[in-house]
Order: C-alpha cells, then sequence, then structure tokens
C-alpha cells in the first residue's frame, strides 16, 4: 500500500486483532530518514533502532540524519545516495534498517505474526530490505509487479546469515539481459552481533493467473507457502490486460475473460490462498471462501482508516467523496514508470489531475524504479522514463516512453505527509492509489462520520 500508508501503526493494529497485519515495504530507506529529520516524533525510531543488532551503524545513520527537534519547514529534506546495482553502503545500511524498524513497530506489544510487502520491480533494495526485515522477525513476505522465482532461496540463505544474489533486467542494445545483485550480511555484521540463525518468513507472491502460479510453484528457488490471487480491481499497480492493450473511452485498459483467474488452477495447487480486489465485505469474504480460499486481502478499507499513514486532510476527503458517491478511480495504463496498469484517486491538488501534473518540473531524485541500461562502453546506466523526457532520450531511452509517466517516488511519500521541498519552494505533490472497493466504504462509517478504525474494517468483515 503505497509508501508508508501500510504503516507499522496500521500493521500493528490489525495483527493485534489477529489478522496478518502487513506493512509497505516501498522506500523505507527514505521513510526513515524523514522521519528521523522531523524529529523521530514520539521516539519511536530511536525506540526499535535501541534493538537493532548493528550499534554502530545505528550511530552513522543518526549522527547523519536524526535532527532534534526536527528540521525547519523551509527545509528541504537530505536525501541518501540513491541505490545502485554495483552495491552502495549507505543505501544498503538505511534498507536494513528501515525495513527492521517498520516490522519492529509493528509486532511491538502483541505476540501475532506481521508480513511485510515488497514491490518486485523495485529491485536495488530487494536483498538489504529482506535481510533487515527478517532481522526484525518478519512472519511473512509477500511480493507483487513481477516474477520474484528467487525470493525463497534468498530467504533460505539469510536464516543462517549467508551471501545472496538475485537477478534484475538491464536493457541490451537489442534485448533485455539479467544481471545479478550481491549481498553479504558478513559485510554489515559487527563483533559484538550475535550469531543466531533467523527465522524463515512464509512468501506469499501475488499473481494475477494460474499459469503465473503454476510457474513460481515449478521454477521457484525455495518453498513457497500460500498465494495472494490479486484481480484488475485492487489498488496499486494492476497486471496488465492480456492482449493488443486496449482502451477505452475514458483511456483505462480493457479487462476481460482472458484476464479472470481460473480458481480451479489455483486450488489444484493446494497451496492456501487469499483473494484480492474488491473483497471487503462481509459478504465476499464469503465468496471468497465459498471458492476454496484461506480468506481476502484487504487494502482500499485499511488505506482510509484511522491507523493509516495517509495524511488525515487525504484520508477525510476520500471518505467523505465515498460517502457522497463521487469518489473516481482511475486505471491510468501511463503514470507508472514500471508501465504496468496503475489504479488512482481522482483527487484535487494531487498529480491526478492533468493541469497540477504538467506543472510539475519532472526530475528523478530518489531512483527506486529506475532501469538499467548497458552504455556503449559496456557499463550499466540508469534511467527513468518519469525523468526529463531529453535526459532519458539522451541515455538511448524512447521518448514515446516518457508520456504520462508520473514520479510515484516522490508522490508516495508526499502521500504521508513527508513531501521534499523543492528550490522553487513548492512541495512534491500526493498521487493517491486506491481499488475500486472505495464505493463501498460507507460500510465502515456510522452515518455522516468520515472517521473509522482498523478494529472496524475488521469487524464488518468478519460479520
Amino acid at each position: 500500500m503505497g509508501a508508508a500508508v501500510s504503516n507499522w501503526t496500521l500493521a500493528n493494529a490489525v495483527s493485534k486483532l489477529g489478522q496478518l497485519g502487513v506493512v509497505s515495504g516501498t522506500g523505507l530507506s527514505h521513510v526513515l530518514v524523514r522521519r528521523l529529520q522531523d524529529g523521530d516524533p514520539g521516539g519511536h525510531v530511536h525506540r526499535a533502532l535501541s534493538h537493532f543488532p548493528f550499534p554502530a551503524m545505528v550511530q552513522r545513520i543518526l549522527d547523519d540524519y536524526f535532527i532534534s527537534g526536527g528540521r525547519e519547514a523551509d527545509e528541504p529534506y537530505a536525501r541518501p545516495v540513491m541505490d545502485k546495482f554495483e552495491g552502495e553502503r549507505e543505501s544498503e545500511e538505511l534498507n536494513i534498517a528501515g525495513n527492521f524498524v517498520e516490522v519492529f513497530l509493528a509486532r511491538e506489544g502483541h505476540n501475532n505474526p506481521v508480513g511485510i510487502n515488497y514491490l518486485e520491480k523495485i529491485q536495488f533494495p530487494h536483498l538489504p530490505s529482506i535481510y533487515g526485515a527478517m532481522l526484525a522477525g518478519a512472519a511473512v513476505v509477500i511480493m507483487g509487479a513481477g516474477i520474484p522465482l528467487e525470493i525463497p532461496g534468498v530467504m533460505d540463505r539469510f536464516t543462517k546469515h549467508e551471501a545472496a544474489s538475485y537477478p534484475v533486467q538491464v536493457q541490451g542494445a537489442d534485448k533485455m539481459e539479467l544481471a545479478r545483485l550481491h549481498f553479504d550480511p558478513a559485510d554489515f555484521r559487527e563483533p559484538e552481533t550475535p550469531g543466531t540463525l533467523l527465522v524463515r518468513p512464509a512468501f506469499f507472491p501475488i499473481v494475477s493467473s494460474g499459469v503465473l502460479a503454476k510457474t513460481l510453484m515449478r521454477r521457484a528457488t525455495g518453498s513457497i507457502e500460500g498465494l495472494i490471487v490479486e484481480g484488475s480491481k485492487a489498488g496499486g499497480h494492476n497486471a496488465p490486460p492480456r492482449g493488443a492493450g486496449e482502451l477505452d473511452d475514458s483511456g483505462q485498459p480493457v479487462y476481460g475473460p482472458r484476464d479472470e483467474v481460473k480458481l480451479q488452477q489455483i486450488r489444484d495447487l493446494g497451496l492456501p490462498f487469499w483473494l484480492a480486489g474488491t473483497y471487503g465485505s462481509a459478504e465476499r469474504l464469503q465468496d471468497a471462501i465459498a471458492e476454496g480460499a484461506t480468506g481476502v486481502q484487504v487494502g482500499t478499507a485499511f488505506a482510509l482508516c484511522e491507523e493509516s499513514g495517509l495524511t488525515l486532510e487525504i484520508r477525510r476527503t476520500l471518505v467523505q467523496q465515498a460517502l457522497q458517491g463521487t469518489a473516481t478511480i482511475f486505471t491510468d495504463p501511463h503514470a507508472s514508470p514500471t508501465g504496468f496498469p496503475f489504479k488512482v484517486a481522482l483527487l484535487e491538488g494531487t498529480l491526478s489531475e492533468q493541469e497540477v501534473y504538467e506543472k510539475r518540473r519532472r526530475l528523478c531524485d530518489l531512483g527506486l524504479l529506475r532501469q538499467m541500461y548497458y552504455r556503449e562502453d559496456g557499463s550499466i546506466g540508469y534511467r527513468c522514463p518519469a525523468e526529463p523526457a531529453e535526459a532519458y532520450t539522451a541515455k538511448g531511452g524512447d521518448a514515446a516512453a516518457t508520456a504520462g509517466r508520473k514520479c510515484l517516488c516522490n508522490a508516495l511519500i508526499a502521500n504521508v505527509g513527508m513531501p521534499q521541498l523543492r528550490a522553487d519552494g513548492q512541495s512534491e505533490l500526493p498521487l493517491v492509489t486506491l481499488g475500486d472497493d472505495v464505493d463501498g466504504i460507507a460500510r465502515f462509517c456510522r452515518g455522516d462520520n468520515p472517521t473509522f478504525t482498523a478494529a472496524d474494517v475488521i469487524n464488518v468483515i468478519l460479520g
């Protein structure tokens, strides 16, 4: 759920109530340093880091980024160096620590499991992020928007603090090629670090077809413990429709019968599975169970509850729209630099408005969704379709790929109240993603009151 929308506060509340609270693993290195620069309100980051097994690393992070009392309102956030294929010590340390902090805080005060959700397309931080989440005791790793065949094997190695690698795509002269990221926990361990084995999380890949599920089961490098079966009505990134990529009159991708998951193929695999995409009601939960599912995954309702990381203004506005029947979700085929369709909530003053989007100066300074390519000399370069078009094309990219692309990295962090301040005094603006289930938000509210909690969501869905 975006970057820190499904944050530790929300996941903690859900897990305490006996369900699986899941934190978003997107951009946690940047979330960590911005919380510290805002003065660490409540001292939560410091409390989590006091349990982190690498104290020298903690001290480096605090020395570099913590501002007692918080930065000045007109002071931009200092940002860490971007993740790189070759490895970058600072960004790797921040990914380890950021993931540890989020999972540790989500697990605090109860003994129930907590999961973490990653986007396969954000490949650079995978290895240090998963290692950090495992150090904190994550019980489940969920991953979508790709085919994460080697994540199970990575987690197997990390239980023993062994080195691991992961394949990433690099655009060659005429085809996509594979290179490998490498990460060795031994490079980060300190003399006083305990050598205890880590618990291996269960792995739940997100699938949109029985064929993909079968491929993962057959070719994964380790065990898969369950499946999240997600349809095109779910928020965030959707799998592209099969076929010619037809758009409807409003410019949204057209999904048809070929895109419907054949649940018998999923049942035949014999794994527990959860259905996602407009399953946030008691009736839909029962429908899922009748289909053989273990349960459902719910995003939109929790994104709009009080414990969500979305800013109060965004949450209240979207809930009011839902109550008035005016909430609109647009499946944008171009917004995401990944090329996957991306669900966008139409909201005034955000990048969902064309005129607002066009006024933003394009730049790429977080780089989570950068693509790798081979330069003429054989070295690896980085480019993003959401960066300035002239910069992208100068790196050999196709200008057509830049049309309509939005900087999700900056926008998603702006959603949770930590927007970057630019030199012209303007702040980065939000771009909110929700699923089609926003139409049913009224079921969680009491009359016209736009306030509801994670407990309200769970109580309604469980009937």
